[in-house]
This record gives structure tokens, C-alpha cells and sequence, in this order.
């Protein structure tokens, strides 16, 4: 059986957004067969210990990690006109001192970044980027909206910057299959990318729940977040059902052109070894 790690999760913690309770998630991991599994929830870490512990009561080696929000301009700025929206980014601990560096960065986006979101900055980043490991994250990253916004140059110069502040091989582009036609247009854009730069390519699955069946629960989840009800047709939804723990064959038939970048998840989870 080939290989694959899912390096972008969203536990029960990304409040009223995943909804991946652990124990269960750790199951179905283990019915999957997987080796590790990390957890990326939306601005905190409040899941990270109960995932530790449960992934190694089951023997899978837990990769720690959170998909952290990136104020659009500098983490004080708060002009709602400019400042209102975050960015995304995922980091993940490769060792104990990134797994301390990863908690400052969480706590400063509460105690310093707050606006809406718990935010940071890029030079926050760079001050605490030692043990840490990047992925450029979804459609809501800021690489990937400014590829949607045609401002590829641009894309390109952040991802080299970031590549910068987090060291040659610990930033990755990251390309995903959701069935969304604004992911696909981005992908060719990251691939690009990757074949201007060098930056390497690692496949993902943004997981928000468990099984595909599960795709209704998660709605309503985030019509509780958003004060909405399933009738309204304005509401905010995911537009397909693919965000779910897709077993490794399933990464693979996905992304069966691009093997380095699902090989890159397996040797990403072997870099990452926190111990608490």
C-alpha cells in the first residue's frame, strides 16, 4: 500500500467548523491504516494534547500543528476596511523547540494580533520560525488569493519570502482536489510556481470531518457559526462533499501526477518529532 500522511486537519477545536471528534478520527485512522496524522485546527491549539495522547495510544505518530491566520498588513493594524479579512497558513512542530515556538505564535495572535481572528504577522514568523515547518494552505492563503486576485508576480514573491523566513525545505506549496473549480486554477498556478522556484509541492485534503457522510453535520455546523439556517441559500457552505479523511489510495488516484508531492507528506511526518 503506498504511503500518505494528511497534513492539514481540522479537529472538533476548529470551533463550529471541523467536525472530526478525535477519539473517532483516531479510529478511522486506524482503520485506514495510516502511520501519522496531524492536527491543524484554525487559530489554536486547544486539541493538540488529546490528539498527542490518542494517536499514541494507537500508534500513530501525531504531527502537531495549527493553521494559523496572517493579518493582511502588520498584526496591530486594525482599519476594518483593510484589516477585516486574515489569511491563512499552516505550520507544523518539527521538534520540541518548534512545537514552543508554534505556542508563542498562537498565544501572540490572541494577546498582540487579535482583530476579529487571532492574527500574525510575517515578521512575528520570522522571529519564531526556528523548529517550524510551512505549508501554503487553502484557497484562503495568501498565495493562493493572490493567484484568484491575477497577481501571480506577487504570489511568487511572498512564497519566496516565506521560503526565506522558514528556511530552504521547510516551506511547501501546497496543491489540493476538492472539486472546486478556483482550486484548480490555483493549483496550475502553484505548480508553476514550484517549477520557477524550486519550492517543493505537497498534496493535501484540508480535512474539516470524518467520513464523506459527513458533509451534512459539517454544514450545520457552520450555519450555527453563522447565525444561518440550512434553507438559506446565502449561506456560507463548502460546494462539494471532499473534505473528508480520504484514504492514501484515494490521495494517490488524485494526485497520481504529482507523486512528490504525496511522498513529501510521508517525509514531512518523519521531520516531525515533538515529544511531550
Amino acid at each position: 500500500m503506498k504511503d500518505f500522511v494528511h497534513l492539514h486537519l481540522h479537529s472538533e477545536y476548529s470551533l463550529l467548523d471541523g467536525a472530526c471528534r478525535i477519539p473517532q478520527l483516531v479510529e478511522r485512522a486506524v482503520e485506514l491504516g495510516m502511520k501519522s496524522l496531524a492536527i491543524t485546527d484554525h487559530g489554536v491549539m486547544y486539541g493538540v494534547i488529546d490528539f498527542y495522547k490518542a494517536c499514541k495510544k494507537a500508534g500513530i505518530k501525531p504531527v502537531l500543528g495549527c493553521e494559523i491566520y496572517t493579518a493582511k498588513r502588520s498584526h496591530s493594524d486594525r482599519d476594518p476596511r483593510l484589516d477585516a479579512d486574515q489569511g491563512h497558513l499552516i505550520l507544523l512542530a518539527e521538534n520540541n523547540t518548534g512545537y514552543r515556538n508554534l505556542i508563542k505564535l498562537v498565544s501572540l495572535g490572541f494577546t498582540d494580533g487579535f482583530y476579529y481572528k487571532p492574527r500574525i504577522d510575517y515578521d512575528q514568523l520570522a522571529e519564531h520560525s526556528e523548529g517550524l515547518i510551512a505549508l501554503s494552505s487553502c484557497l484562503a492563503g495568501d498565495i493562493p488569493q493572490l493567484i484568484l486576485d491575477h497577481q501571480y508576480e506577487k504570489a511568487k514573491e511572498l512564497a519566496l519570502r516565506l521560503e526565506s523566513i522558514m528556511g530552504k525545505g521547510s516551506f511547501y506549496l501546497e496543491i489540493q482536489q476538492n472539486g472546486l473549480r478556483e482550486q484548480q486554477i490555483v493549483n496550475a498556478q502553484l505548480i508553476r510556481m514550484a517549477q520557477e522556484t524550486g519550492i517543493p509541492l505537497v498534496a493535501t485534503n484540508d480535512v474539516h470531518y470524518i467520513r464523506k457522510e459527513d458533509a451534512k453535520t459539517q454544514e450545520i455546523l457552520m450555519c450555527i457559526q453563522t447565525g444561518k439556517t440550512i434553507e438559506d441559500p446565502d449561506r456560507m457552505r463548502f460546494e462539494t462533499d471532499a473534505f473528508y479523511l480520504k484514504s492514501a489510495d484515494e490521495m494517490w488516484e488524485h494526485f497520481q501526477g504529482y507523486p512528490e508531492a504525496l511522498e513529501n507528506t510521508v517525509r514531512i511526518a518523519e521531520r516531525c518529532n515533538v515529544e511531550i
